[in-house]
């Protein structure tokens, strides 16, 4: 135990299910989702809005329990929200784009919610996750309540169309993988992973397997047909460019530079001496192996993100062998991944000059804090999926019992800091909804593994499926899709 106070589990689970009601957000008498965090201790800066990567966790929760109508809410406010014209100003949102976060605000007795597409935010990043992770929320909303006819609506079928738009159409790039700036999801700060980072090619794929059930109405062949194109390159594109284990690395410890035409091996062009070889080495078990985070020209960056692996293992999008290996890669390095406090987000962190130059000095994002190697216990919802999926319970339930020791004591804090993750984050709020969420979710999964399907899929096909919906869909402009 943390602590010599013995607290039952069960009160622990109050004290949570108490905290994540205290946490819900009333537009107009309806709750439409969750506040970033309840700290009345300190000035709310934007914590006090709903953001929508964070509610993901809060709305899988409230769907196990019946809960729908927070979820459904949330889903059709923030539709609302979607930008649907074309935009001619370079400052304001894409078509298609999801807000990272809105607010209540009232004014004259009434009340009006105001997204927040990154205008307002550190460094003004652009959320290009907060698309994806409502897709993949909506398809969890309807596996749930099978409210096939809310997703069936003119207007979410636009929505929907509108994501897949920004995703799918014609660009500079040439792979399957989708081109995003810095700090474009989770890892929302300077870390390095611009370009096609893992985590995003995850939620990526997740979404276009979310849509591909979802847009079954008339008028969506197009679309179909686009995404059908597109899973089995991207998926094949991550299982072999971004895969690494023993294997790999030998490969790679002896790839030619330089090369030019169809032979060439070394695609992207690695040159040997800019990876840590030798530390690699040392800590890749022979039966383990995980997706790196990036992949791009003359850049392999071998750093482990959690998010973007337990991501690809629950929705297929790595090899069931590969599944096994990233869990393996869990149990062999626990002490790195796990620690005192599950789960570290990245690792390892990036240190001296290298920290230095690729955050910019973040003073947040020190080595072993916040992005740059803090733990954040709301992926323990993620370990859970994924361990569930592979069949090794064991290892969510080890993690469990190391996070529900501390949680409590600590208030429930945004993420910890330190190699092992013992210390509360310098900065860290407490009563982060999402540790709340991610926490009730992860022993929720382990409890009941019939609700796994909320977030996993049916064995990978491509076979279109079309069908006529008592819904006429709005017309949409003609794009051209990639």
């Amino acid at each position: 135990m943390y602590l010599d106070d013995f607290v039952p589990i069960e009160n622990i689970e109050k004290e949570a299910w108490k905290a994540l009601e205290n946490s819900i957000l009333y537009y107009k008498g309806r709750p439409v989702g969750t506040v970033a965090a309840y700290d009345s201790s300190v000035v709310a800066l934007n914590y006090d809005q709903c953001f929508v990567r964070d509610f993901v966790s809060s709305a899988l929760i409230f769907l196990t329990k019946g809960r729908t109508d927070i979820v459904r809410n949330f889903l059709e406010e923030t539709l609302k929200l979607q930008p649907k014209q074309r935009q001619l100003n370079a400052y304001k949102p894409g078509r298609g784009l999801m807000p990272a976060s809105f607010k209540v605000v009232s004014e004259d007795g009434e009340e009006y919610l105001e997204p927040d597409f990154g205008e307002h935010a550190i460094a003004r990043v652009t959320p290009v996750d907060s698309c994806l992770w409502w897709v993949i929320l909506l398809r969890a909303y309807v596996v749930a309540t099978k409210d096939f006819s809310l997703a069936y609506q003119p207007e979410f079928q636009h929505g929907i169309r509108l994501i897949m738009e920004l995703c799918l159409a014609t660009r500079f790039d040439m792979y399957p993988t989708l081109l995003v700036p810095d700090g474009a999801c989770m890892i929302d700060r300077r870390m390095g992973i611009y370009g096609h980072p893992l985590e995003i090619q995850a939620l990526f794929f997740a979404a276009l397997r979310s849509a591909r059930e979802l847009l079954i109405c008339q008028g969506n062949e197009d679309i179909v047909e686009a995404i059908d194109n597109r899973l089995p390159l991207l998926r094949a594109h991550i299982r072999q460019h971004y895969w690494m284990d023993l294997t790999c690395l030998n490969k790679i410890y002896r790839f030619k530079s330089e090369e030019y035409g169809k032979g060439a091996v070394n695609l992207f062009n690695i040159y040997a001496d800019s990876l840590p070889y030798y530390e690699l080495d040392k800590w890749l078990p022979r039966k383990g192996g995980y997706l790196v985070g990036n992949v791009g020209p003359s850049q392999l960056d071998t750093r482990f993100f959690t998010l973007g692996n337990l991501v690809a293992v629950i929705s297929d999008l790595a090899s069931e062998e590969q599944s096994q290996a990233i869990m393996n890669l869990f149990d062999e390095r626990w002490e790195d991944l796990i620690g005192d406090m599950p789960v570290k987000i990245c690792f390892p962190a990036l240190k001296d000059e290298e920290y230095k130059i690729v955050t910019g000095c973040d003073p947040k994002n020190i080595p072993w804090s916040y992005h740059n190697g803090g733990s954040w216990p709301v992926l323990l919802w993620l370990l859970s999926a994924a361990s569930v999926k592979t069949n090794r319970p064991e290892l969510a339930n080890r993690a469990l019992e190391i996070a529900q020791a501390r949680l409590h004591y600590d208030e429930w804090p945004e993420y910890y800091d330190g190699k092992k993750g013992r210390l509360i984050g310098k900065q860290a709020r407490k009563y982060q909804t999402w540790t709340i969420a991610g926490f009730l979710l992860a022993k929720e999964l382990l409890q009941n593994p019939t609700l796994l399907p909320l977030v996993t899929f049916e064995p990978f096909s491509v076979e279109p499926t079309s069908r006529a919906c008592e819904f006429e869909l709005v017309q949409v402009d003609s794009i051209i899709l990639g």
